[in-house]
């Protein structure tokens, strides 16, 4: 199964990036790959993670406050955002 990133998300992922390098050296990395280690997640169980919405669901980002929100379009998975978890909750919405 392939996936993708919303423009928005991509915007999304390089900024939480950002931040936890300039918290901690190398932390934005660690981050990073904890994003990719759950894209993994949905790619291989897309039905597992928990339904926000009729199209979208979330996948939990490890050792982050952080939830990959996704949908799934016939063998493609969209990343619609890369969501800090204690903001906004539903400002992703419109992206579907």
């Amino acid at each position: 199964m392939k996936y993708s990133f919303h423009a928005a998300a991509t915007v999304e992922l390089r900024q939480a990036v950002d931040y936890y390098n300039a918290c901690r050296p190398d932390l934005g990395w660690e981050f990073a790959a904890e994003v990719q280690a759950a894209i993994q997640r949905i790619v291989a169980y897309p039905e597992a993670w928990t339904p926000l919405s009729k199209r979208a669901r979330r996948c939990l980002v490890r050792r982050f406050p952080y939830g990959v929100v996704y949908e799934r379009r016939g063998d493609t998975i969209r990343v619609l955002a890369v969501m800090q978890l204690n903001r906004r909750p539903g400002y992703w919405r419109d992206r579907l």
